[in-house]
């Protein structure tokens, strides 16, 4: 996650996936995004589509809520 800073650890609060329709195709595109960055907790979603012959397909999406951790010795390991 490019929005922490240096030497933090970062853990998952929560991660959820719903897996809409099969995946089929001849190739896939995933895009994330963080939905609020906070001091603390940041939460993000992201979408997985099915590239093929017909229009992408939206097959997948995700929602995850990350804690950010600060001087904690022996979490982060650099």
């Amino acid at each position: 996650m490019s929005l922490m800073p240096a030497g933090a650890s970062v853990l998952t609060v929560e991660f959820k996936v719903n897996l809409l329709a099969p995946a089929k195709g001849e190739r896939f595109v995933a895009r994330g995004m963080v939905v609020k960055p906070g001091r603390t907790i940041t939460v993000c979603s992201g979408e997985v589509f099915a590239l093929g012959s017909e229009e992408p397909k939206l097959v997948a999406t995700m929602t995850a809520t990350m804690m950010t951790l600060q001087g904690r010795p022996g979490v982060a390991e650099d």
